[in-house]
C-alpha cells in the first residue's frame, strides 16, 4: 500500500490526452465567440449591398424606358410625316386630275367654237329652222352643261383682259372706252377665258367737252361781243 502523506491533498491523474483535448475544446469555443462577434455587424453591410444591387437594377430600367420612349416619339414623328406626305399627294393628284379634265374639256370646246359660231349667224339670219334648230339648240344646250358661257355685250366697257378691238372710232355719245359692236362673241369656262370677244370700241370725242367752256373764257376775257 501506499503512504499518503498528511497534509497534502493527492490530485487524480489526468491522462495527456484528455488536457490536449480540453485545450482544445477551450480554443475552439473562444474562436467561435470571436467569429460570433465579427458577423454581427456584418447584418448592415449586407442590406447596403442589397440597396445598391435594387438602386442599380432601377436606373437600368429608367434608361431602358427613357430609350423606349424616344424611340416611340422617333416612330409617331415618322407615322405623321408620312400621313402628311400622302394627304398632299393625295391632294396633289386630285387637283392634277381636275386640271387635266378642265384642260380637256376646254379644248374639245375650242373645237365646237366655229360650229357655234355658225349657228349664231344662222340664227341672226333667221335661217335656224326646222331639223337644222333642234340639233343646233341640242348642241348649244350640251356645250352650256359642259361650263361653256358666252359673254360680250354692246354697251359695255372695254377689258383688254376678256375683249379684243378689232376696230376703233369716237364717237361723242360715250364718255368711256366702250364696246359699240360685237363682232364675235367670246367664251369661257368658270373663270378662264378660252376665247376673247372680238369687238368694235369708240373712244369719247377728243376735246368735245373742253372746247364749249374754252370759248367761254375767251369771250369773257375779251369783254364780250364788240359794241357799236
Amino acid at each position: 500500500m501506499t503512504e499518503e502523506t498528511p497534509g497534502f491533498a493527492q490530485e487524480p491523474d489526468v491522462p495527456a490526452d484528455a488536457e490536449t483535448d480540453a485545450a482544445s475544446d477551450d480554443a475552439a469555443a473562444a474562436a467561435g465567440s470571436a467569429s460570433e462577434e465579427e458577423a454581427a455587424p456584418a447584418g448592415p453591410a449586407g442590406d447596403a449591398t442589397d440597396g445598391q444591387g435594387a438602386a442599380a437594377g432601377g436606373a437600368a430600367l429608367t434608361a431602358q424606358l427613357d430609350q423606349t420612349r424616344t424611340a416611340l416619339n422617333e416612330r409617331t414623328q415618322d407615322l405623321q410625316r408620312l400621313q402628311a406626305e400622302f394627304q398632299n399627294y393625295r391632294r396633289r393628284v386630285e387637283r392634277d386630275r381636275v386640271s387635266v379634265k378642265e384642260i380637256a374639256v376646254a379644248n374639245l370646246l375650242t373645237e365646237l367654237l366655229p360650229v357655234l359660231d355658225d349657228i349664231g349667224r344662222a340664227r341672226d339670219h333667221g335661217e335656224l329652222v326646222g331639223g337644222f334648230k333642234s340639233v343646233a339648240e341640242s348642241l348649244e344646250m350640251v356645250a352650256a352643261k359642259m361650263g361653256l358661257m358666252q359673254f360680250g355685250k354692246e354697251g359695255e366697257p372695254f377689258d383688254p383682259t376678256v375683249h379684243e378691238a378689232l376696230m376703233h372710232s369716237y364717237s361723242p355719245e360715250v364718255t368711256e372706252t366702250t364696246c359699240v359692236q360685237i363682232l364675235q362673241p367670246g367664251y369661257r369656262i368658270g373663270e378662264r377665258t378660252i376665247r376673247p370677244a372680238r369687238v368694235g370700241v369708240a373712244e369719247p370725242q377728243p376735246g368735245a367737252q373742253g372746247e364749249p367752256d374754252e370759248h367761254a373764257a375767251d369771250d369773257k376775257d375779251d369783254g364780250g361781243p364788240d359794241e357799236g
